[in-house]
């Protein structure tokens, strides 16, 4: 699976689709931190939120890498199960570079700022708590952008109103709290929480993100299955 998960990234790589999400990323971050500093927790949480749908892009462009025929030898060499894995691990590995450039790059910009009052968290608190707003984003965006993919959906149209509808309904729903959340990943949640984080919030969203991306692989693989 390993030899797998390293020819989609070579052919994600190689093909130059990596550079469309990174640089939507470098766009979103730019005009996110061009308005001045902001306390840590507050700025990585609205940074995590903003990343989520270019994740979920960035899956869709990998998996949407490797032709058709090709897959289908995948899954007759490897088997189905670590077919769907190598993709789904494809596109998380290919999300860490621009998590790491969402914590990195408001430094490089003085859009961030510690502390100014007494009663904030402490900067490292405040980094902690971003990190894991970020770390969420990941396995969802990865989620979205597997049910977009072209395997799943067919075509080019369908796959872009998955990803269309599911980030605005992400920011929608995460917004009005009372109108089934659960239907969304908890990133505006855990934006939310970031700002200030309670032991309580941090163990609930964390176990909401989880299960709704245990919900969306079961779906991904199940109309795998269905539509080989």
């Amino acid at each position: 699976m390993t030899a797998l998960v390293r020819l989609r990234l070579a052919g994600f790589l190689r093909t130059g689709r990596v550079l469309a999400p990174l640089l939507a990323a470098l766009v979103l971050l730019a005009a996110e931190y061009g308005g001045g500093a902001a306390q840590a927790g507050e700025a990585y949480g609205v940074s995590a939120v903003l990343l989520f749908p270019v994740l979920a892009w960035q899956t869709k462009l990998l998996l949407d890498a490797e032709p058709d025929v090709q897959r289908q030898l995948a899954v007759v060499a490897t088997g189905r199960r670590r077919d769907l894995a190598a993709g789904l691990l494809a596109g998380a590995a290919m999300a860490l570079p621009l998590i790491a450039l969402a914590m990195g790059a408001p430094w490089l910009t003085g859009g961030i700022t510690g502390p100014v009052e007494p009663d904030q968290d402490p900067l490292a608190a405040q980094l902690l708590v971003g990190a894991w707003a970020h770390v969420l984003a990941v396995p969802a965006g990865v989620g979205l952008g597997a049910l977009a993919s072209r395997a799943v959906t067919r075509a080019a149209a369908y796959g872009v109103m998955v990803l269309a509808v599911g980030g605005v309904c992400t920011l929608v729903l995460g917004l009005r709290t009372s109108v089934a959340p659960w239907l969304v990943p908890p990133l505006m949640a855990a934006a939310r929480v970031a700002r200030a984080p309670e032991p309580a919030a941090l163990v609930g969203v964390t176990a909401h993100a989880l299960a709704w991306t245990a919900a969306a692989v079961a779906l991904y693989a199940w109309l795998r299955r269905s539509r080989a």
